[in-house]
């Protein structure tokens, strides 16, 4: 391939791809820049498709599907073991031209390229470099590629004199427009009405525009050779020397600024009361009243419900109604959308099933503060991000919190969701923590320590089911620990689930003994539990015997 036929886009640009070794690519997404949130795993519309900014990877490597332009083969650095026999086998990228080749195949040595020595496979081939092209590249690889300076002009009078910096000839330019500015008024007072007039105009356009045209670095229109006069009759002139320096006025006069209105808050009008008849098409109203319809609704699914919203004005206002909707099913969707969650806070549901949605902390956050009378809440399977808003948000009626399976749980984050508040203050009725109303609780298959039962066990202590399946490090310490005499579930408890608990033991099941109120004790899946023991725990039993429709399941009639 010639040079001439080589031209800038001869080669096409490859996308590199992570090179999966680097501190960026290891890390998980941070799940709080603008493409975490658009992201549909963190609640998103997952339209930009773009990785997190912390996960930008600093070193890309080519494809696996790149190959030399001239010979075909991709790179084969692998199969010798000499430093230069291994550049000469390795594909480069060129950043000029965007040519991959093996830098064997161009018959050059490695002295006539420039490395770049932050991305690998990366250089200036000896083609571009021979020919004097430049790469637009900037940051890092600046140092190879820049410009070789201007030499500077000669002039007719003498030798060359060296250009100022650009920072210096705006400071210089700034300075003398100030000094011109400065003169006006002088020479504005000995003039006629007319032409004052005409000069304040143009004064005041110039003290708006002028320091503005020098910060941003544009050149003031400079006179010709000639005298230009301005509709005054004068011309503005260099400080102390008399040369022109810009027509007088700069431009047209801007249009005047419309006053600023002052600002107030439209909220809208409050909802008008709901009718309490069904209006008919005959102008007469329907027999049965609103309490009637509402008993009749109230035997109606939510699809039901749907469709009958459709009906009329009337209906759709009535089916609004939270009575209709004691609970609501938004489980596995991939997105929560705004209309969804205006659509779950207008009908003001006692229990919420968000279990494996890609609820965000923010919609959670927006949710909780907007259902007050919240009773039972499912966010099994959500990402702990997420769940981490029910640490600032209000629960005063909450009574079931289901929070299986829900990776990456730490002792510090369920300290945040268990103890009170910061603000709070002892006296006040939270200060047990923001569980204290919970009666029942979900933590299975979450990673929960013996230091996070202990806070459990002080600030949820009107607990009367407990699942703990499938926590790896719940033993028979942690059944001592519930059953102790100072815990408040000793009394409480009635459903107890430890199932798949493999750490705990035959020692631990007499302490199953101390809670009396204890009606459901499941053990199944405990490979260190042997069926003859949970046979004679059920025989005794807490006061009266167990029954055992399974094995090392055991149940009590109340």
């Amino acid at each position: 391939m010639s040079s001439s036929s080589r031209g800038p886009g001869a080669g096409a640009r490859r996308r590199r791809t992570r090179c999966r070794r680097c501190r960026a690519c290891v890390r998980t997404e941070c799940g709080d820049c603008h493409f975490c949130r658009d992201m549909k795993k963190f609640g998103g519309p997952g339209r930009m498709k773009q990785s997190c900014l912390l996960r930008q990877c600093t070193a890309p490597v080519l494809p696996h599907t790149a190959v030399c332009l001239l010979c075909g083969e991709a790179g084969k650095e692998d199969t010798v073991e000499g430093e230069e026999e291994k550049f000469g086998l390795s594909l480069m990228e060129c950043t000029i031209c965007n040519e991959i080749v093996h830098p064997g195949c161009l018959k050059m040595g490695k002295a006539e390229g420039v490395i770049n020595a932050e991305i690998p496979n990366c250089w200036e081939c000896p083609r571009c470099t021979q020919e004097g092209r430049t790469s637009k590249v900037k940051g890092g690889r600046e140092r190879h590629l820049k410009k070789k300076p201007k030499p500077p002009l000669a002039s007719a009078e003498g030798p060359a004199v060296p250009s100022p910096s650009p920072q210096r000839e705006k400071l210089e330019r700034f300075k003398r427009m100030c000094q011109l500015l400065e003169r006006v008024p002088d020479t504005s007072s000995s003039s006629s009405d007319s032409d004052s007039d005409s000069d304040s105009s143009g004064t005041s356009l110039s003290e708006d525009e002028a320091p503005g045209e020098a910060r941003n670095g544009r050149r003031p229109a400079r006179g010709s050779s000639g005298e230009k006069e301005n509709r005054g009759g004068r011309r503005a002139v260099r400080p102390g020397t008399g040369g022109p320096l810009l027509s007088w006025p700069l431009g047209p006069a801007p249009p005047p600024r419309p006053p600023q209105l002052e600002r107030h808050v439209v909220r809208p009008p409050p909802r008008s009361p709901e009718p309490d008849t069904l209006p008919l098409a005959a102008g007469s109203d329907h027999p049965l009243p609103r309490a009637a319809w509402l008993r009749v609704f109230q035997h109606l699914g939510p699809r039901e419900l749907c469709i009958c919203m459709r009906v009329c004005r009337t209906w759709s206002r009535w089916c609004y109604d939270k009575r209709l909707w004691p609970r609501m099913d938004l489980s596995r969707r991939k997105s929560l959308t705004p209309p969804m969650l205006s659509g779950v806070v207008r009908r003001q549901p006692r229990a919420l099933d968000l279990s494996w949605t890609g609820v965000s902390k923010k919609q959670l956050m927006w949710l909780l503060n907007r259902l007050q009378g919240l009773q039972e809440l499912v966010l099994s399977g959500c990402s702990w991000l997420s769940v981490s808003a029910l640490g600032s948000a209000p629960l005063p009626a909450l009574r079931l919190l289901d929070l299986r399976w829900i990776e990456d749980v730490k002792d510090s984050q369920l300290r945040e969701l268990l103890l009170p508040p910061p603000d709070t203050k002892p006296g006040q009725t939270e200060s047990r923590g923001r569980l204290q109303g919970v009666a029942e609780l979900r933590l299975a298959g979450l990673e929960l320590t013996d230091a996070s039962l202990r806070l459990l066990l002080r600030h949820a202590p009107q607990l009367s089911a407990l699942d703990l399946s499938h926590c790896a490090h719940v033993g028979d310490p942690s059944v001592h620990l519930l059953t102790a005499p100072t815990s408040p579930l000793r009394e409480t408890l009635v459903h107890l689930n430890l199932a798949g608990c493999h750490r705990l033991t035959d020692h631990c099941l007499p302490l199953f003994r101390r809670c009396p109120r204890l009606r459901r004790l499941d053990l199944r899946s405990c490979r260190q539990l042997s069926p003859e023991a949970c046979a004679r725990l059920a025989a005794a039993g807490p006061p009266g015997p167990f029954r055992c429709p399974e094995e090392k399941l055991l149940l009590k009639d109340s």
